[in-house]
């Protein structure tokens, strides 16, 4: 087996599964058809090998996963209604979306809980406590979040997907046959997982922050903001840490609430669903490397 780490993303009603080489999306149509995209990867590290670096990496491997991610949302939102062809995006689109979704993020996550934080100093002594309740409302903010478009029927759908996402990676992983009767056997929680590197992101903020000391309320929101590459890159590192060597007690810490998390992000998939994430993957996969049937 590669020692390639492979990893996915669920969409809609399918699954993009990524490769060393390329990243391929399996979408189920309405006609009850699996539909596959492949396309080749190209990493900007292949040209600026520097960026394979510890701490920088984790930076480019996020950027880089928005661009695919949203690719595959456009294919397979086009492939779920039933569409022959989808728009392709072009490098205006993308970056417009991902402003928009990164704005987003930086009002809920940033914005949101920094200003009320910064309301409530007079009540809370101490950059570690204000830090602390800083995290405390950005993780409710995040929880809430999940919790009311996971009450949604399609995001329902696509938490499913999630689901056989990883349930296939951890079949995969384990050697074993990818049939839907194996895959089904294993669990749908995988230390890798965006979810828990999301979680990881938050706690790592608490102490990152903390080392900032008191702050006036706009450098406070500002230096958020700066420091979200620095934030990613270790994020990342512990993310990957956590991942090679789960049995390490501190490494179990950091896994257990990315469990906890992910219970509320993936869903029991169906046969179907699993099938579908097992075409994916199968299109990136090399020759010999694995018993997809």
């Amino acid at each position: 087996m590669s020692e390639f780490q492979y990893g996915g993303q669920a969409v809609i009603e399918g699954v993009m599964m990524r490769g060393p080489y390329s990243w391929a999306v399996a979408v189920r149509r309405p006609d009850d058809t699996i539909v596959l995209d492949r396309q080749p990867v190209n990493s900007v590290t292949s040209r600026v090998p520097q960026l394979k670096w510890p701490f920088l990496r984790g930076v480019v491997v996020l950027v880089e996963s928005l661009v695919v991610g949203l690719r595959a949302l456009t294919y397979s939102a086009a492939q779920a209604m039933g569409e022959e062809e989808e728009e392709e995006l072009g490098t205006r689109e993308i970056v417009v979306t991902m402003l928009a979704a990164l704005g987003l993020a930086v009002f809920l996550f940033v914005v949101l809980p920094t200003g009320l934080t910064h309301f409530l100093t007079p009540y809370v002594r101490g950059s570690l406590a204000q830090n602390l309740v800083e995290g405390a409302i950005r993780l409710a903010v995040f929880l809430a979040y999940v919790a009311a478009i996971g009450r949604l029927p399609d995001i329902r759908r696509v938490f499913q997907y999630h689901g056989a996402e990883h349930k296939v990676i951890n079949a995969f992983e384990a050697g074993e046959e990818l049939t839907p009767a194996n895959v089904q056997r294993y669990s749908t929680f995988h230390p890798r997982c965006g979810t828990s590197f999301i979680l990881i992101v938050l706690v790592v903020s608490i102490f990152l922050f903390s080392l900032l000391g008191r702050q006036v309320l706009w450098w406070r929101l500002l230096s958020r903001v700066l420091l979200l590459p620095v934030l990613a890159g270790i994020s990342y590192e512990l993310l990957k840490l956590s991942a090679r060597y789960p049995r390490f007690i501190l490494c179990r810490l950091f896994i257990a609430p990315g469990r906890w998390l992910q219970a509320l992000t993936t869903g029991r998939p169906d046969d179907g669903q699993v099938e579908v994430a097992i075409s994916a993957l199968g299109a990136v996969l090399k020759e010999g490397e694995t018993n997809v049937r």
